[in-house]
């Protein structure tokens, strides 16, 4: 099976590649990761954003390479939950006739992070500053450095591909859809 990842990051492919291997252990995946817009804003700051931002970007992996069995989108996003701010992920996972979404466990951000992000820096930037570290977010991310890597990017995201395949596992539950389908924003 041919799977788009609409990233190059390399801890998103490597999610999807594990999602996908476990949901469909045995079977033969082949999986390319490319660049495509989100469509929203570099960090997006709500639930409703996130989920758009991975729509959009699994749209259009669909657009770019329509030949594919799956395209997958991951947008982390962040939410104000109260005076505290939260991280999580949302994925849309797309075929041609069943689409699923999956969102990851959520977390708060210490206040030294959230406040960096009130300033303007999107959740990677303020990691390696108060970290003191370079492109984590394309390594372990927020949850790996704040959980000492139990839990890092990866296996965050990687539970969230699952949770969008289940429709994928069980077409007798959720019907099919025609197309690819299109949000109007």
């Amino acid at each position: 099976m041919k799977i788009i990842v609409a990233s190059q990051n390399p801890v998103k492919i490597q999610a999807a590649w594990l999602g996908f291997k476990r949901f469909y252990a045995g079977e033969p995946i082949e999986i390319q990761g490319i660049s495509v817009p989100s469509g929203v804003s570099r960090q997006p700051l709500t639930d409703e954003e996130t989920l758009l931002g991975a729509t959009i970007r699994a749209q259009q992996a669909a657009k770019m390479n329509p030949q594919s069995d799956f395209w997958v989108g991951i947008e982390g996003g962040i939410n104000k939950i109260q005076d505290e701010v939260a991280a999580f992920a949302w994925v849309v996972i797309l075929s041609k006739n069943q689409n699923g979404r999956g969102r990851t466990s959520t977390f708060f951000l210490p206040e030294k992070i959230a406040e960096l992000i009130r300033q303007g820096y999107e959740l990677g930037e303020a990691d390696d500053q108060v970290f003191g570290r370079q492109n984590s977010k394309q390594e372990n991310g927020a949850v790996g450095l704040l959980t000492g890597n139990i839990i890092d990017r990866c296996a965050l995201y990687e539970q969230a591909v699952i949770m969008a395949l289940i429709p994928f596992k069980n077409p007798d539950l959720y019907p099919p859809v025609q197309g690819i389908p299109i949000l109007i924003r």
